[in-house]
């Protein structure tokens, strides 16, 4: 959470998570709401740890368990220090995911996106194989599934974006329809037992290493041309996005709720290019020509649950420019978010 002491930036990663899992007061209130052991599903990916962090600081007695396939070294013994739980499975294996302890809440962050393109089985196998085997077995519980904004139709930039009403029929492309299909899966569980289920419709997290802002950012100050083509986006910190994913489960409903997560502005990415070259003291290289529409959320009902996310768009920019004007690291996990063509 950000208050009048925020950081300018941040020395090194360390410094990074610890800032970014700072629990708030409203999301240790809102998890005295929904009692009961917490499950992370698919906890290894960019957002998973920092995520099953914030919520065993946010309510230390609380058992977090994090499973994942655990393939980076050295993240099940991190989790574990910080006192999350660690089970290794395959959610791919059916039998895997029924010896899995029944959690009463469960936040479900498994999927699969970047080389869509050439493993369309593999894609359609996580992103609905799966959660039709985790609904299934987690029947009972509350589910907040991570799910993202291109299940929806190109909206128009000169708007604030889908709304959660706009009907999810989107762009051509694995991902984006075996993401609806992912939905489609918990909102039939949902339906069929009464779960209640939170679609968190979530689009571009962002913290130092990752995400479009960082993306941007090292374009410029490498002297490389930023593609404008999709040119407006929505962008959230990490650490608002993770808060409201957990405290989305005090708002579980059936049939599912969705809810999209991010930043209240539409930003163009010609603009932040320039900002980011203000702050580089050199000249942004722009290429292309921005569309009329673009993947673009509004957040208006999650505004009205939790009010506007708490770090603004001007210090998230602040922040990146300086991790990345002192070459700090990088997860190589470039978005492309500026692809219109669903092939990832």
């Amino acid at each position: 959470m950000v208050d009048a002491e925020s950081p300018q930036g941040f020395e090194d990663v360390e410094a990074l998570e610890e800032y970014m899992t700072r629990p708030s007061g409203e999301l240790a209130a809102d998890l005295a709401r929904v009692p009961g052991d917490l499950m992370v599903l698919g906890v290894g990916g960019k957002m998973g740890p920092t995520l099953a962090r914030l919520a065993k600081r946010a309510d230390a007695a609380r058992r977090v368990i994090g499973v994942a396939r655990f393939s980076e070294r050295g993240l099940r013994e991190k989790l574990q220090a910080q006192g999350i739980e660690c089970i290794a499975c395959d959610l791919l294996e059916p039998a895997a995911i029924e010896r899995l302890p029944r959690a009463p809440n469960v936040v479900f962050m498994a999927g699969h996106k970047f080389g869509a393109t050439g493993q369309s089985e593999l894609t359609w196998a996580m992103n609905v194989g799966v959660p039709y085997g985790v609904a299934e077995r987690f029947r009972a519980a509350r589910i907040v599934a991570f799910s993202t904004a291109c299940v929806y139709p190109y909206a128009p930039v000169n708007t604030s974006g889908a709304t959660e009403d706009v009907p999810t029929t989107p762009p051509p492309g694995d991902y984006a329809n075996s993401c609806v299909g992912r939905e489609k899966m918990f909102g039939h569980g949902s339906r069929r037992h009464g779960t209640r289920v939170v679609l968190a419709r979530l689009e571009y997290a962002i913290d130092m290493r990752y995400g479009v802002l960082h993306d941007v950012a090292t374009k410029v100050f490498a002297g490389k041309p930023v593609d404008v083509t999709m040119g407006h986006v929505n962008v959230v910190w990490q650490g608002d996005a993770n808060e409201q994913a957990l405290r989305l489960l005090a708002h579980c409903a059936a049939p599912a709720l969705p809810v999209n997560v991010s930043g209240p502005e539409v930003v163009s990415v010609r603009w932040l290019a320039n900002e980011f070259g203000k702050r580089f003291d050199r000249r942004a290289q722009i290429t292309g020509t921005e569309a009329a529409t673009a993947w673009l959320v509004d957040t208006a009902r999650a505004q009205t649950l939790f009010g506007k996310p708490r770090v603004p768009l001007a210090k998230m920019i602040d922040w990146v420019a300086d991790w990345v004007s002192r070459d700090m690291p990088s997860l190589g996990k470039e978005t492309h978010f500026s692809t219109r063509d669903g092939k990832y």
